[in-house]
């Protein structure tokens, strides 16, 4: 896809977001979630950004340095932007068994960054086991629900809650924290 270069655009458009994934679900939840944060509309667009991460991320590091590495590597291809957004999820354990979460980083075109974690849940044991054996939580999903790519339409969440979250509600929350030093930035 092409994109306008920032300065085609007049003082009147509205400002642009590039999110640093094509996925459909990140896309929307973006717009959605700066819309109701900003109380004005976004141009908000998807880029194919490197995570630089495992494919399955694990852990809250190396989850939030996918969702960072999003973030540098849209600002590399598409610098005119005014904000960029970096969502990755990833997985965890503990005593209590496998669960799964997202970080989100974004940036604006001053360098001021703001982050957050979405909720977390846990993984039904037969899908930690397959993700154990090498497989990403979205193919594991697909093979043990008979979906078809599922990450780019509820998800995890969106399947074990039956649809009462789905997976853009689930970002959605987190990107509007992720906000908090722009809506603030007097604090930050």
């Amino acid at each position: 896809m092409n994109f306008p270069k920032r300065e085609n655009f007049q003082a009147s458009e509205k400002p642009l977001v590039i999110v640093g994934s094509k996925n459909p679900v990140k896309i929307a939840c973006t717009e959605s979630a700066f819309t109701e944060a900003f109380a004005t509309g976004f141009i908000v667009n998807g880029i194919n950004a490197a995570s630089q991460v495992s494919d399955q991320p694990k852990g809250d590091e190396e989850t939030y340095l996918g969702a960072r590495n999003r973030v540098l590597n849209s600002k590399k291809t598409f610098p005119e932007a005014d904000y960029w957004v970096g969502i990755e999820g990833g997985i965890g354990e503990d005593g209590r068994g496998m669960y799964a979460f997202a970080w989100i980083y974004i940036e604006n075109k001053s360098g001021l960054h703001g982050k957050a974690k979405t909720g977390t849940f846990y993984l039904p044991k037969a899908i930690a086991e397959l993700i154990r054996s090498g497989m990403e939580l979205g193919i594991a999903n697909d093979q043990f629900f008979a979906q078809e790519n599922s990450k780019q339409n509820g998800g995890a969440v969106g399947i074990l809650t039956r649809g009462t979250i789905t997976r853009q509600t689930y970002y959605n929350q987190a990107i509007v924290l992720a906000l908090i030093p722009f809506l603030n930035n007097e604090l930050f």
